[in-house]
């Protein structure tokens, strides 16, 4: 396991894993799988008895009408599990929309009304923890230890050297390639590219023996969809928006415009304006519109989730005639693998998922956290058994004891390629816990590509460009752009 460094997270003690993570692979996750058995309730009572009597308020996004019948089932298990465990603990708990929770979470701070115990998306917790609304956490105090979370998932919830926050679930995307036109370009369809450099040649090849884009790059401008793909390139080459892909980052030194970031930019603006391999609209695309080509055969490569397969299954169930026929291949011939290798061997993604926060008493509706009450909450929900039940549908479990679990086998059995980009987790890096993060990533990145792409700047004035604008960022005067 990396190192912690930060201060709230040093300790004399050596904690031990449960997973070997130099092992982690599909088949080494699918070995360890329903090998252990893990009781909440029991786990809990010693850290909070189990007939400790007291109430704890709790704002999360569960699941809604959209959402499959099972993830309404876990979560309707969970709280029957928690209120058998804890009887005497009374819940107020609020289920609210993603695109809702983080402005009704901010008004209810500003009037002291806030829930004691919120679940967020990743990094929605820095803005928060940087404005001093969020009490500092440690893992022993819910019965876990620093070893029972991914390394990247806790530096997803360090800011300012204090841990604020303790991972409930995490996720990474993979690699996805269509294993026909792999053949029809003469390229083994059963192989991934191995590096990024493959990637740019495998593109090419398509195109040019098949007309069709080889790799599904997109570019759109203020969308979370181009950093969540551009930046595993950048990764992999040694590149950086700061310094974040590092062991111990501290976010203070910009690396947009170091030599792995103008190699992984040199990259894309070789398959978008030399080669021509990519979609002409990758600068106005996101993800959604790779489905469409890519089920109609007309796309080799993408990055995307384990739910990218569903939604393929989906779209040939609704094709009719020979567009029906075209769909069933592409799914027969769908294939996920481990993102490509930089050229130094290097394999990143981006690390995802939700963390678990304690809000301080001053804001809290009546002024005052049960701090038992939230820690028998917290420790039931990061338990190994649930925050892998309660992560069905979507994710990873946040506790990394969670993958031992039989619920853990019977995903695995259940959810196609999920072991593929569940083994992309020890490669997993968090955006920089930074407030300002969202716009380096949202906006400042797709400018940068979006520069270079169409010729308005070269690789090198577009890296420039771009480090100017975070070094102005993170010293406080905004963007400018």
């Amino acid at each position: 396991m990396a190192a912690l460094t930060t201060a709230s997270l040093m300790s004399s003690t050596v904690y031990a894993q449960s997973v070997d993570l130099s092992q982690w692979s599909p088949d080494y996750v699918k070995s360890i799988a329903g090998t252990k058995d893990f009781d909440a309730a029991k786990d809990c009572g010693a850290v909070v008895p189990n007939d400790y009597a007291g109430n704890v308020s709790y704002w999360y996004t569960g699941p809604f009408e959209a959402d499959p019948q099972i993830a309404h089932e876990q979560d309707k298990a969970f709280w029957d599990a928690f209120h058998a465990a804890y009887p005497n603990i009374k819940t107020d708990v609020q289920s609210i929309t993603y695109n809702e929770l983080l402005d009704k979470f901010r008004t209810a701070l500003l009037g002291n009304s806030a829930p004691m115990v919120i679940r967020l998306q990743i990094l929605g917790g820095v803005e928060f923890a940087a404005k001093g609304y969020l009490n500092p956490v440690k893992p022993e105090d819910y019965g876990f230890t620093v070893a029972d979370f991914w390394p990247g998932a806790l530096k997803s919830v360090t800011y300012d050297n204090t841990l604020y926050g303790l991972p409930t679930n995490n996720e990474t995307m993979a690699f996805i390639w269509n294993a026909k036109v792999f053949k029809d370009a003469g390229l083994d369809p059963e192989k991934a590219p191995a590096t990024w450099d493959d990637v740019v040649a495998y593109s090419k090849q398509i195109h040019d023996k098949l007309g069709i884009s080889g790799y599904g790059l997109v570019a759109k401008q203020n969308a979370g969809n181009t950093p969540f793909r551009f930046m595993p390139q950048l990764w992999a080459y040694g590149g950086g928006s700061l310094d974040e892909a590092t062991a111990n980052p501290t976010y203070k030194t910009v690396e947009i415009n170091n030599a792995g970031s103008k190699a992984a930019l040199q990259a894309a603006y070789q398959m978008y304006a030399v080669d021509k391999s990519v979609p002409v609209s990758a600068l106005t695309n996101t993800q959604a519109e790779n489905q469409a080509p890519f089920i109609a055969g007309q796309l080799g490569m993408m990055i995307a989730h384990p739910a990218e397969y569903a939604k393929m299954l989906d779209l040939a169930s609704k094709a009719t005639g020979a567009d029906k026929a075209t769909a069933d291949a592409v799914v027969e011939n769908m294939r996920y693998g481990l993102m490509p290798t930089g050229p130094d061997g290097k394999r990143a993604v981006v690390f995802g998922g939700s963390n678990i926060h304690v809000v301080k008493p001053e804001f809290v509706d009546g002024g005052k956290v049960d701090e038992q009450a939230v820690k028998a909450l917290i420790c039931m929900w990061d338990s190994p058994e649930w925050s892998t039940k309660l992560a069905w549908v979507g994710s990873n479990p946040g506790n990394i004891n969670g993958f031992l679990t039989s619920a853990m086998k019977e995903r695995l059995d259940t959810i196609k390629f999920l072991d593929v980009t569940t083994s992309m987790l020890p490669n997993g890096i968090p955006f920089p816990v930074l407030p300002e993060s969202p716009e380096i990533m949202n906006i400042v990145v797709p400018d940068m590509l979006q520069n270079a792409l169409t010729g308005n700047m070269t690789v090198d004035q577009a890296t420039e460009d771009a480090a100017k604008k975070i070094e102005t960022i993170i010293g406080g005067g905004g963007g400018g752009i």
